[in-house]
């Protein structure tokens, strides 16, 4: 009878054992988020990128499949090679399922076909150009926040309604700066107005003097800036030190709260700008973006807030598809509506583009700002529809004609 019992407890406490150790050698289900951590566009994506895709993990329930999520973060530094060998190393070697953020268009692009390959999910927030979504579209990529074309419709369709027609455009020498050049030319056109002159300038630029000179002597009604992050910050100090004021108004696609809270309201005042997201729209804004600021000290900039609509939807997806094979996942993103802070019943198309609504914002005078991050005054809201190419007009060989 001791031998049995002896026997039947030896039996229990090697089952618990082995089942202790499978507990323990759950694989964790990994997530990537590759950004700028640490250059010009750092602030805007970097580290607060990655909170934001944890605070999606957390509010999901920090599992999925039955396996605890992962997030891992690079830093791409702006650089594709680095960027392509740390997708390949996290998908061969760490299983990542998804990565997110791709930050830098050059990247975004040279990422999404590594991901296609291994049947895996890209979710662009970071990166601009409307050539994600154009000929360079995968079944299994996304543009999440905005892009080049939607950006460029924003500031246009508002400020030539208003009298200001003549437009001269300094724009950033790399992809997504090739794509807003040319998109925004297209739409001033369309809106009834003129580009008067544009220039290019290389990423991480300091001195403008020439360029606002340039830009000053013009005459044109509208100086549209089209740096990102710490290049935007130097254009507008620079404007200004040149006395471009409200005769000629500054207006930039790019710009969001990190860069006007660097800015200071002195400096940024007046400037119009145009975005999906911002922390004081509405109660459910406020209380995500308390949260956020409660770890960061300032709120999210839409990039961020991008990642963490994209994150939790991604892993909804997954959840309802039962799998992580990408394909399956993809078409399960497509099938549901987006529910969260940022978006509401929005919609994935055919081409990997989400649709919602822009706003075009005007930063406050200090004297107009009643309480912390109170930046922007609220213009218009232009509707996804009318903000994001038409699908009959995409270049993506998804779509069907």
């Amino acid at each position: 009878m001791k031998k049995a019992f002896a026997a039947s407890t030896c039996a229990l406490f090697a089952s618990l054992a082995v089942c202790g150790a499978s507990a323990q050698n759950v694989k964790p289900f990994r997530i990537g988020v590759l950004n700028d951590q640490s250059s010009v566009y750092s602030t805007i994506g970097g580290k607060g990128a990655q909170l934001a895709v944890e605070m999606a993990v957390a509010d999901f329930g920090g599992k999925v499949l039955g396996r605890p999520i992962e997030v891992l973060s690079a830093d791409h530094q702006n650089k594709v090679d680095v960027a392509t060998g740390i997708a390949r190393e996290w998908m061969e070697s760490k299983d990542v399922q998804a990565i997110f953020d791709l930050q830098n268009s050059a990247v975004a692009l040279a990422v999404i076909p590594l991901v296609q390959k291994a049947n895996r999910i890209a979710i662009v927030s970071g990166g601009a150009s409307s050539e994600i979504t154009g000929k360079a579209c995968t079944p299994v990529s996304f543009h999440w926040t905005y892009d080049t074309y939607s950006l460029s419709r924003v500031l246009p369709r508002a400020l030539i309604a208003s009298g200001k027609k003549n437009w001269y455009l300094i724009d950033s020498d790399y992809a997504a700066g090739a794509a807003l050049e040319r998109d925004v030319a297209g739409a001033v056109e369309q809106f009834g107005g003129k580009v008067v002159g544009k220039v290019k300038v290389p990423l991480g630029a300091t001195n403008f003097a020439s360029t606002m000179l340039a830009a000053q002597g013009s005459k044109a009604d509208v100086i549209m800036l089209g740096g990102a992050g710490a290049d935007l910050i130097n254009q507008v100090k620079q404007a200004r030190e040149f006395g471009i004021s409200e005769q000629q108004v500054l207006a930039t696609p790019y710009a969001n709260i990190i860069d006007v809270h660097a800015l200071g309201l002195a400096a940024a005042q007046g400037l119009y700008v145009s975005e999906p997201f911002y922390w004081d729209l509405n109660d459910e804004t406020r209380a995500w973006s308390k949260r956020f600021i409660a770890k960061m000290g300032v709120p999210a900039t839409s990039f961020q807030a991008g990642n963490y609509s994209a994150a939790l939807h991604y892993l909804k997806a997954v959840a309802a598809a039962g799998t992580s094979d990408g394909l399956k996942v993809a078409d399960a993103m497509r099938r549901m509506p987006i529910n969260d802070m940022m978006t509401k019943n929005g919609q994935i198309r055919a081409d990997g583009r989400v649709v919602r609504d822009l706003y075009l914002f005007q930063v406050k005078s200090p004297a107009k700002s009643k309480y912390k991050f109170d930046y922007y005054e609220t213009r218009a809201t232009v509707a996804g529809a009318d903000a994001f190419r038409p699908l009959a007009e995409s270049e993506c060989p998804l779509v069907k004609r």
